[in-house]
C-alpha cells in the first residue's frame, strides 16, 4: 500500500478523528483562529480601502504599506511573538500574524475596486443628485464588490492554510496533526494532515464563490 492509500486508511479511522487530539477538535480550532483573524484583517483593511477608494487620495501609499506584510514571514512573526509577553497568550501571536498576512489582498482589492469604477458612472450619478453615502452604497460598491470578493477568497485560502504554523508554536489546528506525525515518523498521518488542511481550503474557496454570487448586488439587477 502506498503513502495515499495508508493516508487514507489513517483518515477512514475512528480514533483519529476523536478525543483532544482528533481530527474534529483540530479543525474546530483551526476554524477558530481562521474565523477570527479573517474578521479581524476585514474589519481594518475594508473599511479604509472603501474610504480611500472613495476619496481617491493616499490609496497608493496605504497599499504599499500593506503590501510589506507579504514580505515577512509568518513564521518569523511568529518566532518575534514567542520571545515577548505575547508568548503566553494562548491564540493571539498567530491570529496577529494571520491579520497582517490577510490584510494585504483585502486592502488592495477593495481599494483597486473602487478605484476602477467608471469615472463617467460616478459622474452621472452625482449629476442625478447622489450624495457621496448614495453613491458609495448604490454605485461604486456594487461595480467594485467582484473585485472585493476576489481580495476576499484570496485572504481567506491564505489564512486557512497559513494557520497550520500555528502548530509550530504549540497551538492547536490541523497543523497540529501534521507536527504530530512529523513527531512519531508516521508518514501516513502528516499526508494526511496535509490534505484535510487542503481540503479545508478548497471548501472556504468553494463556499465563498457560492456566497459571493448570491449576495452579488449586480445579481439582483439581472
Amino acid at each position: 500500500m502506498g503513502v495515499l492509500g495508508e493516508a487514507w486508511t489513517w483518515l477512514m479511522t475512528g480514533s483519529n478523528w476523536s478525543g483532544d487530539g482528533g481530527v474534529l477538535n483540530r479543525l474546530t480550532e483551526h476554524l477558530y483562529v481562521s474565523g477570527v483573524a479573517l474578521l479581524i484583517a476585514c474589519a481594518l483593511a475594508l473599511p479604509t480601502a472603501f474610504l480611500l477608494g472613495h476619496l481617491g487620495k493616499g490609496g497608493a501609499l496605504a497599499v504599499n504599506i500593506s503590501n510589506v506584510g507579504r514580505a515577512v514571514p509568518v513564521f518569523a512573526v511568529l518566532a518575534l511573538f514567542m520571545v515577548s509577553p505575547l508568548r503566553s497568550a494562548g491564540y493571539v501571536p498567530t491570529i496577529i500574524a494571520l491579520v497582517l498576512f490577510a490584510v494585504p489582498p483585502l486592502l488592495t482589492n477593495a481599494y483597486v475596486g473602487m478605484r476602477e469604477v467608471d469615472r463617467a458612472v460616478v459622474e452621472a450619478a452625482r449629476g442625478m443628485g447622489m450624495d457621496g453615502r448614495q453613491l458609495f452604497v448604490r454605485v461604486e460598491l456594487p461595480l467594485a464588490y467582484p473585485l472585493v470578493m476576489t481580495g476576499l477568497r484570496s485572504a481567506a485560502v491564505q489564512v486557512v492554510a497559513t494557520a497550520s504554523i500555528a502548530a509550530m508554536v504549540g497551538q492547536g489546528g490541523l497543523g497540529r496533526i501534521i507536527t504530530a506525525g512529523f513527531n512519531t515518523y508516521d508518514t501516513a498521518q502528516v499526508v494526511a494532515g496535509a490534505i484535510l488542511v487542503a481540503l479545508l481550503a478548497l471548501l472556504v474557496e468553494g463556499a465563498l464563490v457560492l456566497l459571493g454570487r448570491l449576495f452579488s448586488p449586480l445579481r439582483k439587477t439581472v
